[in-house]
């Protein structure tokens, strides 16, 4: 039988920085002057990789907002967030740069952002990110 404990796995990540915007389309919200609504949008099958191994991550993204003048359209979100796929990035940076850059793009009144990973070595990890628009 071989001996195969000498074998390094060639996985590699991709950098966050790499992660841009720029496909993100914010549309108007029309109904901004009637009423403040609650948007949840979930994203169960988000990967990304562990930037210590490059093996894959995966979980379920969750983004809770209440819009000012914009909402995000879905297809947009969905692009930016398949950037992520061979990124290696902790759970923590990626639920906090995701929030960061919604933010950025649709300047809400409020969201959070929550990130439940599937175990690895027995463990689960649960992340949230909240923004609150400054009074």
């Amino acid at each position: 039988m071989a001996d195969n404990s000498d074998k390094q796995v060639p996985y590699t990540a991709e950098s966050p920085d790499g992660v841009t915007t720029d496909m993100l389309d914010p549309i108007d919200y029309a109904y901004r002057q009637k009423r403040d609504i609650e948007i949840r949008i979930e994203h169960p099958e988000h990967t990304s990789v562990c930037p210590m191994t490059g093996l894959p991550d995966f979980g379920t993204l969750t983004i809770m907002y209440v819009p000012d003048k914009k909402i995000i359209e879905l297809k947009s979100l969905k692009y930016y967030l398949l950037q992520y796929r061979n990124v290696g990035i902790f759970y923590e940076h990626l639920v906090n740069r995701v929030l960061d850059d919604l933010v950025s793009v649709l300047k809400p009144k409020r969201m959070t952002v929550v990130g439940c990973f599937t175990a690895r070595g027995g463990i689960t990890t649960n992340v949230s990110a909240e923004y609150k628009e400054r009074s």
